[in-house]
C-alpha cells in the first residue's frame, strides 16, 4: 500500500526554460529576444535576396535601408515623424483624460456603470473609419479631425479596461478601509486609485499601440505630412521600400514608448511586484 502510494506521487521537475514566475536568466532572455528579431529578418532576407518574391512587392533589407536614408535626408521624413507623433500624443492624452475618470467611475459606482456601461459597450464596437465623413463635417479637414479619430479610436477601450481593473480590487480591502473609518472619498483616493494605478499604466501602454493604428486612418483626411500619409502616398506608386521603412519607424517608436511606460511604472510604482 505504501509502495503504490509512493509510485503515484510525482514531483515537479526543475526547469529553467519553462519556469513559472521563478526567475529567468538574463542571458537566455536576451538570446530569445535576439532569435525573435533575427528569425523574421532571416526569412525576409532569404525571400528577397534569393529572388523568390518580386522586388516590387518585397524589396531587400538593403533597399529598404537605402530608401530610408534617402527619405531622411531628401524628403523630410523627420517632419513626418514629428507630425504623426504630435497627433498621436494629442489624441492619446485626450483619450486618457476622458477615459481614466470614466473607467474609475464605472468600476467604482454601480450608478456610473449603469449610466456609461451600455453606451461605452456599444460604441466601442463601431468602426471609427465609418465615422470619417461625419468627423470631416464636425471638425473639418485640419488637425482637429485627425486628433479626434485617434481619440475616438482608444477612449472607450481605456474606459472599459480601467473599469475592469477597478472591479478586480478585492471587496475585503474595501471593507477593511470602511472598518478603519474611511469615507467614500478616502476609499476612492487612498485605496482604489493606488490599487488601480498599475492597471491604468498597463492599459495606456497597450492602447497607445491602437493610437498609432488609427493614425494611419486619420491621415487619410487631407494630410500633407505624417508617417501614415507617407505610407499611403508611397503605396500609390508601388514604392514598397518606403512603405516598409515607415512601418519599421512606427515599430521602433512603439518599442521606445513601451519601454518608457515600463520605466515610468518602475519609478512611480515601486510597491508593485515585478516578474523581472
Amino acid at each position: 500500500m505504501i509502495q503504490s502510494t509512493s509510485r503515484r506521487k510525482r514531483y515537479l521537475q526543475p526547469s529553467v526554460f519553462w519556469s513559472i514566475r521563478q526567475g529567468f536568466p538574463k542571458w537566455l532572455s536576451l538570446l530569445l529576444t535576439l532569435i525573435a528579431i533575427l528569425f523574421p529578418l532571416g526569412i525576409w532576407a532569404i525571400l528577397s535576396y534569393g529572388g523568390f518574391v518580386d522586388h516590387r512587392f518585397l524589396p531587400t533589407p538593403t533597399a529598404v535601408f537605402q530608401a530610408g536614408v534617402k527619405m531622411l535626408f531628401e524628403e523630410d521624413l523627420l517632419v513626418d515623424i514629428l507630425a504623426s507623433s504630435s497627433r498621436v500624443l494629442a489624441g492619446f492624452l485626450l483619450a486618457a483624460l476622458v477615459g481614466i475618470p470614466i473607467g474609475i467611475a464605472m468600476g467604482t459606482f454601480y450608478s456610473m456603470e449603469s449610466l456609461f456601461g451600455s453606451f461605452v459597450g456599444i460604441v466601442r464596437y463601431m468602426p471609427v473609419a465609418a465615422f470619417m465623413p461625419l468627423i470631416v463635417l464636425w471638425a473639418g479637414l485640419g488637425e482637429s479631425a485627425k486628433i479626434l479619430i485617434v481619440f475616438l479610436g482608444i477612449v472607450f477601450y481605456n474606459a472599459i479596461m480601467i473599469a475592469d481593473t477597478v472591479k478586480f480590487i478585492p471587496n475585503e480591502m474595501l471593507n477593511v478601509a470602511y472598518t478603519l473609518g474611511a469615507n467614500r472619498l478616502d476609499l476612492l483616493f487612498r485605496v482604489i486609485l493606488p490599487a488601480t494605478l498599475p492597471g491604468i499604466l498597463d492599459t495606456l501602454r497597450v492602447n497607445v499601440a491602437g493610437a498609432w493604428n488609427f493614425l494611419v486612418i486619420s491621415e487619410l483626411i487631407a494630410a500633407q505630412n505624417g508617417l501614415g500619409f507617407k505610407i499611403i502616398y508611397s503605396q500609390r506608386f508601388l514604392q514598397t521600400d518606403k512603405v516598409l521603412f515607415c512601418i519599421v519607424v512606427i515599430g521602433l517608436i512603439g518599442l521606445f514608448i513601451d519601454y518608457l511606460f515600463k520605466l515610468i511604472a518602475r519609478i512611480t510604482l515601486p510597491w508593485v511586484e515585478r516578474s523581472v
